[in-house]
């Protein structure tokens, strides 16, 4: 079968290896659909953590499924979308029910080789329903799950203002599902091409450039003086994650989706005085990609519109450079597999 590897930063190779033959306990998916993500992007910028070259891409995947052992209620033939982090089972986090954070994590595409290829072996746990949905939107149930996994770690309220920042694909669907957690939701990015999604394709109608005037006093303006209660960051930017604190209502919640290399820091009498709740959030869980499944299938969230760029699996290759080019405006890039 072809693969395509990410062999060292900036650089793919095609390359041939034999189909994979179905182990115990596992399932082989033919590939159908790859979506781009960040970390794909900082793979092969050579920016991203817990990585290692050489390296197939690619954890936002859907396709057919073709051969399965002990995965109950599963058919051959079905589309299928899998979660992606592959976890131990008996550490310490498994035990506790958050094998996200499992201590052992393998995350296909990153830990270990993705879905850049015709036929992928996945552990039968892993296997997620199709539920009707298409290979396109099974196969942005991923990312949109890392949103809702945030959202729910921060145990949004109805009515409560809630600041996204950054509004690239992770963060539009953190906003999709603060949205639906029935969030007062604002949108901060120093793109206005970003944000104008975020007001025609979400309806989003809070929406900050903090180029663009003092993002403070905006963010006092639009809360009526409170400043948000959840504020999310989905930048892993340095800069903004150290900002984000000056954001904070008195009492919030502060959560880090966005992954970053170096230490970061916040002045600590301001996040003393409004007693601050910190938290990071990794990956998502089983429950995340179920309510984004049935979400989608509600109509909540209309996952369409977020592919922006699309392209056959032979001409990845030659077209991947231009997605980390901002004029491009790639929203989301998905890969044809047919």
């Amino acid at each position: 079968m072809k693969i395509l590897t990410c062999t060292t930063p900036g650089t793919f190779d095609y390359g041939e290896v034999e189909k994979p033959q179905l182990k115990p306990d596992h399932a082989i998916i033919k590939i159908k659909r790859i979506g781009i993500c960040g970390t794909d992007l900082h793979a092969y910028r050579g920016t991203q953590p817990f990585f290692s070259y050489p390296r197939i891409l690619g954890h936002e995947l859907s396709g057919e499924l073709v051969e399965f052992d002990n995965a109950p209620g599963f058919e051959v033939g079905e589309a299928v979308t899998f979660i992606p982090y592959f976890n131990c089972g008996i550490c310490v986090a498994c035990r506790s029910g958050k094998p996200n954070c499992c201590v052992n994590i393998q995350v296909c595409g990153v830990h270990a080789d993705g879905g850049m290829v015709e036929y992928l072996q996945v552990p039968s746990y892993a296997l997620v329903h199709g539920e009707g949905l298409t290979y396109d939107e099974l196969a942005l149930v991923e990312p949109l799950a890392i949103g809702a996994h945030g959202i729910r770690r921060a145990m949004v309220e109805p009515g409560e203002f809630v600041l996204v920042i950054g509004a690239g694909p992770i963060g539009l669907g953190t906003i999709e599902f603060a949205r639906i957690a029935g969030g007062n939701v604002i949108a901060m990015d120093v793109s206005n091409d970003r944000l104008n999604f975020c007001k025609n394709k979400l309806g989003i109608q809070h929406t900050i450039n903090p180029l663009e005037g003092n993002a403070i006093e905006q963010l006092r303006t639009i809360t009526n003086g409170d400043m948000a209660s959840v504020v999310v960051d989905a930048t892993g930017n340095l800069k903004a994650i150290n900002g984000g604190i000056d954001y904070l209502a008195h009492g919030g919640r502060y959560v880090l989706i966005g992954l970053q290399k170096d230490a970061f820091s916040f002045n600590h009498p301001e996040f003393h005085k409004r007693e601050s709740t910190l938290m990071s959030s990794r990956n998502a869980t089983r429950q995340d990609f179920e309510h984004v499944v049935a979400s989608m299938k509600q109509g909540l969230v209309d996952p369409k519109t977020y592919i922006t760029h699309r392209v056959n699996f032979d001409e990845v290759k030659q077209e991947f450079e231009s997605w980390l080019l901002p004029e491009t405006q790639v929203i989301k890039a998905m890969i044809v597999n047919e």
